[in-house]
């Protein structure tokens, strides 16, 4: 059975079994239990996160204790505090997880030792970028044009089994309503 992380890299680039094999010694991989944090709001991040098997979040508090919610995280998704991984700057956001996961991580040392001596690696990831920066664009562009019944329509059409794992409150929270709002939405 071929290894997930190599089905997903392969969407974009081929690998043989060598390149993989390499490829996977720059990863680890943990366990992390539901409610537990990979990352917490104020520290240094030195790990992306490709998600086997689990859900998380990303997200802060506001400075009235309202949680906004930036994005979940399901199978075959990469995870981080971006700007704390490539600008080693305090992360603005924390991450923890709604169901107990299996991740794998890289460091951002690795990540780079990698794509300096396999370009498609280098590759890989620049697709993935893109494609990261089209999914913000589509959110912002949601967020700032389309109401909230139609961003919950959207989000149900793109991600039904979301609305499956996710308490309701934190699919409020990430439309950017009321748990109340969400549950006329609902109905």
């Amino acid at each position: 059975m071929t290894h997930p992380l190599r089905q997903h890299i392969e969407e974009i680039i081929s690998l043989t079994d060598e390149e993989f094999d390499f490829v996977l010694s720059h990863f680890e991989q943990i366990k992390r239990r539901k409610h537990q944090y990979i990352v917490q709001e104020g520290e240094i991040v030195n790990k992306e996160y490709w998600i086997v098997k689990g859900c998380l979040k990303s997200y802060f508090i506001d400075h009235t204790g309202k949680e906004h919610i930036l994005q979940f995280g399901m199978e075959n998704w990469w995870i981080t505090d971006y700007e704390s991984f490539v600008k080693q700057t305090k992360s603005k956001t924390s991450i923890d997880c709604i169901e107990d996961s299996e991740l794998l991580y890289i460091t951002f040392e690795n990540r780079e030792k990698l794509t300096t001596k396999m370009h498609k690696m280098e590759r890989f990831w620049a697709k993935k970028s893109k494609m990261g920066r089209i999914a913000l664009q589509n959110r912002i562009l949601s967020l700032l044009k389309n109401s909230s019944k139609e961003r919950y329509e959207l989000l149900l059409e793109h991600y039904p089994k979301l609305f499956q794992r996710v308490p309701k409150k934190m699919i409020a929270a990430y439309l950017g309503v009321s748990r109340e709002t969400l549950s006329r939405l609902n109905s």
